[in-house]
């Protein structure tokens, strides 16, 4: 231990603090600007980061300092090196973390708080010579750095160089109320060199922690800190001590260069970005660094990085493009753009465009299916990458699904001695079969989110785009299989919903050969008496979203559905809703996934007269209100935290009239689901444990566009009709609900989410709970026209065209029976027709709205206006609070007029 010296340090208009230590003391204690600092006396490694306006929020594990300390615990300001002497064929690992040893302290001027030279471990031939500092830029921010220096006497290929990126994520032992008020997450944007990491607190409030690269550090690749241990319990080089699993996601890097892994690991993987090697010449010094920025608050965080001279670009409607309609990509920066290219080749086409107030323009086009990357290269060659996933026309993409799932998915074997069919399964796109077992059972069940989720996406899709075939298929399902197998219709249990169709006995039933080359011991292969049990509340949301579609298209078009009539189908809706908290209590104290439902269900109960009904369910739901209500953070969960009870919270706040806490959950999903410039990122509201229970490649890791990405999609988007101002609300729900359809590949098959890890970076093989995703965005989807302060009128889901005062919108998403537009707060639903085309005139406020001809099955629409106060100009009847229009063979217009 040492002696530190009281010392003040004048930084331009910084006053930089080192407080006195004790001789036995490990903490050096610092400060910047922005920030109070600790840092571990030995080894100079971070151990709190508190922003001074933070309330002593703390971004760093600091609780966790003593348990996790010591070998194979990362900590910010530790460093990953993969390389080799130039003319090697292998590359050798060595980390800071790995076997932990004394930094020895450097001198260091006014600008640097901290330095030493760190040892990674480095072969003394190789005579690489490390030196990290803990600094203050001239603008007054926290900076991280490290020179890495060829002393030796061959060059040197950095394959690898990694700086561990530590926030306080860890939510184990941790209360919900902890976890919102202490623990952080991080969500990067891996674009080069203008990529940044941005951490966010969990109960969404400011401030926000913004990590940025300095010159010479791009943020090429994003590399999860695994947890692998040796025979003896000790971290193996390159992994974390920390046990990771459901209140762990784990610790990352950022990778400055990553090609040695690209040669390796991570061989069979399409990267973000082109992999790159950084030579370390005989003599040379290369310096790695990031900075530290603070934003006071999410939404703040483009504009701070903006104000501190970082490039800033703004995809509308964002970074998902149906190959009908254009994007437009808005550009921030201080230095001219030299060149935007587009990799691969010809997949995205770019056009400059009327720019405005510092910002350019750009039209983005997509030609070819799948991913891209338009990449920016600024005059000071600087380059940024911009990540884009191309799709089919919205529309197109949706009737692939529909026939992929009626057809693909289809099961009808009488011999079945577990009777699941008819009925959509489960599906392996690798094998490009249906999944008649698995260990997790519910998986070949046809219940729980993984085993539901090929038939809810299906009813799902035909609730704003029903094709007659798939309906006939689909009731095959409900009359045979659902009724009376899956829903249980007589007895006490009626209208519950079992948790599996199928299950494992160790005594094989007659008929049953289960395969020997599963584990049937793990807990999830049920027995059959829990397979048969009533007592999981998710499944009944399912169930009941079927009925309530099915009950919608007898309800609002002619011949669809035949099996029963409208009456039975809401009926079924309304018991169901009503079965799960009789049935299944343990879990109706936790908000359900597709839990909107409900609420729709409710209202089309009082919008029928149906007023014994719509009491009763309202009375049981308000009781589970009430608990949500008198809690602080009512997100809990089967998980110990979870993304999934959020929408449904906010729906019956708002419902019931409590807007604080809706608001208060509205501000808490935007602490896990960002605006990012990647299609994966961009609205992907955090998940990382689903794969374990509803994938084919099980295990922990980041989901990019799970079902929570859509869920949570729809409180956003209220929150946005709401106060249209908040276009940061329309920005992330719009690419939480484009994001699901990248999920579906080019012949219909709709995967469980995509596999972020560097190794794999492919969507799952199994479609999973992707039925969950799916309602999200059928309940969810429509077209915005929206009013940006900046860049005017701005389109999400339809094309715009102004002439004089006429804002011309039409839609282009894949129902479209939705718009808002946002000017004059008006949000106008079809539950039968389609919109063709809204002309807005903003001088007077009138609005003419034209729908698609009649079909076989529609004769009619059923327009709900609401929002805004309009009346229609000429008079139309209404029923069950809809305006009904005859459709013929030609468009029909409507005009709507401003009440007076």
């Amino acid at each position: 231990m040492r002696n530190v010296v009281i010392a003040a340090l004048r930084v331009g208009a910084v006053l930089l603090f080192v407080q006195p230590l004790a001789i036995a003391s490990t903490v050096l204690n610092v400060q910047s600007r922005d920030f109070d600092i600790v840092l571990d006396g030995p080894s100079q490694t971070l151990v709190s980061l508190k922003p001074k306006q933070g309330g002593g929020f703390d971004f760093a594990p600091s609780k966790l300092n003593k348990a996790r300390s010591g070998d194979g615990y990362y900590q910010l300001g530790d460093l990953d090196l993969r390389l080799r002497a130039a003319g090697e064929a292998q590359w050798q690992d060595y980390s800071t973390a790995y076997r932990r040893a004394p930094a020895r302290e450097l001198p260091h001027d006014a600008t640097t708080l901290a330095a030493a030279e760190i040892s990674l471990g480095l072969p003394s031939d190789l005579g690489v010579r490390v030196v990290r500092r803990w600094q203050v830029s001239d603008g007054g921010h926290l900076s991280l750095r490290f020179e890495l220096t060829n002393a030796g006497k061959r060059d040197v290929e950095l394959g690898g160089v990694g700086l561990a990126m530590v926030f306080d994520n860890v939510l184990s032992d941790r209360s919900l109320a902890e976890a919102h008020t202490e623990a952080s997450f991080a969500d990067p944007y891996i674009g080069l060199d203008a990529g940044y990491l941005q951490v966010t607190r969990l109960n969404g409030k400011g401030p926000a922690l913004i990590v940025t690269g300095e010159s010479g550090t791009p943020f090429e690749a994003y590399r999860p800190i695994a947890d692998k241990k040796d025979d003896s319990g000790k971290a193996l080089l390159l992994n974390d001590a920390t046990k990771r699993g459901q209140t762990f996601e784990g610790f990352y890097s950022w990778m400055a260069a990553s090609r040695g892994f690209a040669e390796r690991e991570w061989k069979n993987a399409q990267q973000w970005n082109e992999p790159t090697v950084v030579i370390l010449r005989r003599g040379e010094t290369r310096r790695f660094g990031v900075q530290f920025l603070v934003s006071k608050s999410i939404r703040d965080i483009e504009s701070t990085l903006a104000a501190n001279a970082r490039p800033v670009v703004v995809g509308i409607p964002g970074y998902v493009l149906p190959t009908d309609l254009a994007g437009d990509l808005w550009v921030s920066s201080r230095q001219a753009i030299r060149s935007i290219s587009a990799y691969p080749a010809g997949a995205l086409e770019t056009a400059a465009a009327e720019g405005a107030q510092g910002w350019s323009r750009y039209k983005v086009t997509g030609r070819h299916w799948g991913r891209s990357r338009l990449t920016i290269t600024y005059a000071d060659g600087s380059r940024q990458a911009i990540h884009y996933f191309v799709t089919k026309p919205s529309a197109t993409v949706l009737a692939d699904l529909g026939r992929f799932i009626s057809t693909q998915h289809w099961y009808d074997d009488p011999s079945d001695p577990f009777k699941r069919g008819p009925s959509f399964m489960t599906f392996d796109r690798e094998r490009n079969a249906v999944v008649l077992q698995d260990q997790r059972v519910w998986m070949a069940g046809l219940s729980d989110e993984g085993g539901a989720g090929a038939w809810l996406a299906l009813i799902m899709k035909q609730l704003g785009a029903p094709d007659a075939s798939e309906i006939e298929r689909f009731e095959r399902f409900v009359t045979q299989t659902l009724d009376g197998r899956l829903q249980v219709n007589q007895g006490p249990d009626k209208f519950g919903v079992r948790k599996s169709l199928f299950y494992y006995e160790p005594q094989a039933p007659k008929g049953v050969s289960y395969d020997p080359a599963i584990d049937w011991t793990l807990w999830s292969a049920w027995r059959k008496s829990q397979a048969d049990s009533v007592v999981r509340s998710f499944n009944y949301v399912h169930v009941a979203a079927a009925h309530w579609v099915l009950y919608r298209l007898a309800r609002y078009h002619e011949g669809l559905v035949k099996a029963h009539d409208w009456r039975w189908y809401l009926d079924r809706a309304y018991q169901t809703a009503l079965a799960m908290p009789r049935l299944a209590p343990e879990y109706v104290k936790f908000g359900q996934m597709e839990g909107e439902v409900f609420v729709e269900i409710l209202r089309d109960l009082q919008d029928e007269g149906m007023k014994t009904e719509a009491s009763q369910l309202e009375q049981a739901m308000r009781q589970r209100a009430d608990h949500w209500a008198a809690e602080e953070y009512p997100f809990g969960s089967e998980m110990p935290w979870d993304s999934t009870g959020q929408p449904e919270v906010y729906a019956w706040m708002r419902y019931f009239g409590n807007a604080p806490k809706a608001d208060l959950t509205r501000e808490v999903i935007l602490g896990y689901d960002p605006t990012i410039p990647s299609w994966g990122y961009n609205g992907n509201a955090r998940r990382y444990w689903d794969f374990m229970y509803a994938g084919k490649t099980a295990q922990l890791e980041r989901q990019l566009h799970h079902y929570g990405s859509a869920n949570n999609a729809l409180p956003l988007l209220d929150s946005f009709r709401r106060d249209p101002r908040d276009l940061h609300l329309l920005r992330v729900a719009y690419g939480g609900l484009m994001g699901t359809l990248t999920n579906i590949d080019q012949d219909g098959f709709g995967a469980a989410a995509f596999h972020s890890n560097p190794d794999l970076m492919r969507f799952d093989a199994y479609n999973g709970d992707y039925g969950s995703a799916f309602y999200g965005y059928a309940y969810g989807i429509g077209s915005y026209l929206a009013r940006h302060p900046v860049f005017g009128n701005v389109g999400f889901g339809g094309s715009t065209q102004e002439q004089g005062s006429t804002v011309s919108f039409a839609p282009r998403d894949g129902f479209r029976t939705r718009v808002f537009l946002a000017e004059p707060g008006l949000w106008l639903t079809l539950d039968g027709g389609k919109f063709a085309r809204l002309d807005y005139d903003r001088s007077s406020g009138n609005v003419s709205v034209y729908l698609d001809t009649a079909d076989q099955f529609t004769s009619k629409a059923h327009l709900r206006v609401e929002g805004a106060r309009y009346e229609p100009g000429s008079a139309l009847s209404k029923e069950r609070g809809r305006y009904v229009i005859q459709l013929g063979r030609n468009e029909t217009s409507v005009q709507l007029r401003p009440a007076r």
